[in-house]
C-alpha cells in the first residue's frame, strides 16, 4: 500500500496506492483538473468547482436525557469537479480509479435524492 504525508509530516496509509499530486488525491484527478481548467480558459466551460459536497442524508437527531442528540452523522457525496458545459447543463465528475462499493451508493443516491447521474473520468 502507498504512504502519504500528514501536515507533521507523519506517514500514513492511503488504501489504494494514490499519491497526493499537486494538491490533488491522485495523478488522475491533478490530470484531469488541469484539462478542465484550459478548457475553462478557452470558454468551453463555465463555473468550475472542485470539491463540490452533497447531502445524501441528514443527520439523524434524538433526544437524549432531555437533550437534542445527533446520534448518525450526514451522509455526503464529495464531487471532485462540478461545471457548466456549452449546453448549459450542470456536470458533476468523478475521477475513478477504483469503484468502491460505497462509491456506487453514493452515486445511487445522487441519481435518486438529486437527479445527478455523475461522470466518471
Amino acid at each position: 500500500m502507498g504512504y502519504k504525508e500528514t501536515q507533521k509530516g507523519k506517514r500514513i496509509m492511503n488504501k489504494y496506492n494514490n499519491k497526493k499530486h499537486n494538491g490533488y488525491d491522485s495523478k488522475r484527478e491533478s490530470r484531469r483538473a488541469d484539462e478542465l481548467k484550459l478548457l475553462e480558459k478557452a470558454g468551453e466551460i463555465t463555473s468550475l468547482q472542485e470539491q463540490v459536497p452533497y447531502e445524501l442524508i441528514p443527520s439523524q437527531y434524538r433526544i437524549v436525557n432531555g437533550k437534542r442528540r445527533c446520534i448518525e452523522r450526514a451522509m455526503k457525496y464529495i464531487a471532485d469537479f462540478q461545471y457548466v458545459d456549452k449546453d448549459g447543463n450542470t456536470i458533476v465528475e468523478d475521477s475513478k480509479g477504483y469503484r468502491t462499493e460505497v462509491y456506487r451508493i453514493k452515486k445511487k443516491l445522487m441519481l435518486y435524492f438529486h437527479d445527478i447521474q455523475i461522470k466518471e473520468v
